[in-house]
């Protein structure tokens, strides 16, 4: 059973309440974006409420960092920074759409988070992913992030939960075209522990849908004080409590290398544990490449208390 591993991404300080967008505009535009990104990759999720901000920080402000993921729409309907993107004008989106991809940072928004539970809660995984795509056209962004935190149909080991992500994840990318839309999922780093789960776990899902899926945003925290705080148990062996699990190992495991994202908290209040200095997590990017030419990059939870300075420390070894 998965005993310790706790949430994922940190749920938001304030998560403010769903309510029906008043005058919700449809846009016509389509998704000007031509192609996915290649590794390396820098993202930075935004959920936590910014005074005076609505909607997605000024690019100037994410310097370093090439996504920026709105967090989160959820089955119920869009939450927090992705209520706010919807609640802006078509002119309003068009015009940060434009500003972040002059500075080369894609747009996307992040599904379910920690306060959602899909598989348990009985949603269709084809239609939670219809509705959420739709979404993803009405309001213009550059794809999604696939942040299932569902523990419970997890650790019940009899491989629903594997299923529904497969299935859900097949039904994103049918209406969001690889090579047009972003398409990521952040699993927390235990879920690809071999043989641990029932159902087969990430790597279940892996050689399922693998090939659907642009890279992995790894939550290398919040699984217990002493998991992934060091170089060592972060890229080359983690603990007997999740076997496997450390990054290089993950790649043992038929995962490429390319597709695996570190993910950290930017502060110790962004996370019950896990957490790193931007120096020792730069330091553990750069035996990581040294090692083995990995070059899938970083993730960080979360806008503001990490920013331009955060990824600026933790690129200047490995990607400077």
């Amino acid at each position: 059973m998965l005993s310790k591993v706790l949430l994922g991404l940190a749920c938001c300080t304030w998560l403010q309440q769903i309510v029906a967008c008043p005058v919700c505009p449809q846009s016509n535009e389509s998704n000007p974006s031509a192609s996915t990104l290649q590794p390396p990759y820098f993202l930075i999720y935004g959920d936590k409420f910014v005074s005076g901000q609505s909607g997605p920080p000024p690019a100037s402000q994410l310097q370093g960092y090439n996504v920026y993921a709105l967090s989160f729409l959820l089955t119920s309907g869009a939450a927090d920074k992705a209520m706010e993107w919807q609640q802006l004008s078509d002119s309003q989106r068009t015009t940060i759409k434009q500003e972040y991809a002059a500075a080369g940072i894609k747009l996307i928004v992040a599904l379910f988070g920690s306060t959602d539970t899909p598989t348990s809660s009985g949603s269709d995984p084809v239609a939670t992913a219809q509705k959420m795509a739709a979404w993803v056209k009405k309001y213009n962004v550059d794809g999604v992030d696939v942040d299932y935190e569902d523990f419970n149909a997890f650790n019940a080991g009899d491989g629903k939960a594997e299923a529904w992500v497969a299935n859900f994840t097949r039904a994103l990318r049918a209406e969001l075209p690889a090579g047009t839309y972003i398409l990521t999922h952040a699993p927390v780093a235990p879920w690809f522990s071999p043989n641990k789960f029932g159902g087969g776990g990430y790597l279940k899902i892996d050689s399922t849908v693998g090939n659907m899926i642009d890279w992995y945003n790894i939550q290398f925290y919040n699984q217990g004080v002493n998991e992934y705080t060091t170089c060592d148990g972060l890229l080359n062996n983690s603990t007997s409590t999740w076997p496997g699990s450390a990054l290089l190992q993950i790649g043992n495991s038929g995962v490429p290398l390319s597709k695996l994202v570190v993910g950290k908290p930017g502060t110790t209040a962004d996370a019950n544990n896990g957490y790193m200095p931007t120096s020792t997590l730069a330091s553990c990017l750069q035996k990581a490449k040294e090692q083995t030419g990995w070059n899938a990059g970083a993730m960080v939870w979360q806008y503001p208390n990490a920013g331009s300075q955060w990824i600026k420390e933790v690129r200047s070894l490995a990607f400077p």
